[in-house]
């Protein structure tokens, strides 16, 4: 297991599997034992790809101790957002009962506060938890972006070592990596090869789901200063990334996911399943990049 605190390598964000509208803990069993092998450093139980927003609190807590129990050795990170501090500083305490190696924290969302407040906020829950936290930079879903100086400032707090980095920036990126303050993880997917080439530590990728093995590779031929091979293993990879997010996530993953006969193609309420015309060219890209493997 990674030292707490340590979030390098590529972590997988787990869908949650449904069936008949209930979580089905056997198929995430299977998924986690299928996964865990691959070399990937880690996993994130209940982050967006989880569909964690259409999840009670209780069903949460038994995701995670599923993934626990499959898991084996391997660290787990729990993703949580809110937009009230009381309730979630208790739920950082609850949190707090489970082994995990850290928590993945957006901005509270819809509220939009100034600076100040995104501080004030990423303190506090700092301040309440028995685990490490990974800054969660996510203006699209949250409508707020973290400034760097706001991540420099977060960075100081000893208990904030990393950041899922969706902002969109590429200049903070890069200054982040430079600074070397926060370990940088890639939360696009498609940002991967160029985030981990500039220095970043590693990736939070849903579209590791698939092709595991090979996203593990890229990682390590871009730590090991193979270019050339880190750039063979990539490129095939791009088309389905693509696609795998040109409807909304999970639904193009969990598509292929059933396809593969490991888990039910269901999503809950707001969400849906990919489009039937979407998923037959799911299929045909996932069955190329799997030939040319």
């Amino acid at each position: 297991m990674q030292t707490s605190g340590n979030f390098s390598g590529l972590w997988v964000p787990l869908i949650t599997p449904f069936s008949n509208g209930a979580i089905d803990h056997p198929a995430l069993t299977r998924l986690v034992q299928r996964l865990r092998t691959t070399g990937i450093a880690g996993f994130v139980v209940c982050g967006s790809t989880g569909e964690a927003a259409a999840l009670d609190p209780a069903e949460q807590l038994a995701v995670l101790d599923t993934v626990t129990q499959a898991a084996a050795d391997l660290p787990l990170v729990m993703g949580l957002s809110g937009y009230h501090l009381p309730k979630t500083l208790a739920w950082v305490k609850t949190l707090a009962t489970r082994p995990l190696a850290g928590l993945l924290v957006p901005p509270p969302h819809y509220v939009r506060p100034a600076q100040s407040g995104v501080l004030h906020w990423f303190n506090a829950l700092a301040d309440a938890g028995a685990q490490p936290l990974i800054v969660y930079d996510i203006p699209y879903r949250t409508g707020v972006a973290i400034e760097l100086d706001s991540l420099r400032a977060l960075s100081r707090h000893p208990a904030i070592r990393a950041v899922k980095d969706c902002g969109g920036d590429a200049g903070k990126t890069q200054a982040l990596i430079a600074e070397g303050q926060l370990q940088v993880l890639a939360g696009e997917d498609a940002q991967i090869f160029s985030t981990v080439a500039l220095g970043g530590s590693g990736a939070i990728a849903a579209s590791a789901h698939l092709h595991t093995q090979r996203f593990v590779r890229v990682l390590q031929s871009l730590q090991q200063g193979d270019l050339a091979q880190a750039q063979a293993l990539w490129r095939p990879l791009m088309p389905l990334i693509a696609a795998l997010f040109r409807e909304p996530n999970p639904g193009p993953l969990k598509a292929l996911l059933a396809q593969q006969g490991l888990i039910h193609n269901e999503l809950r309420a707001p969400m849906t399943a990919a489009t039937a015309a979407h998923i037959q060219g799911l299929i045909q890209l996932s069955d190329t990049l799997a030939s040319a493997a």
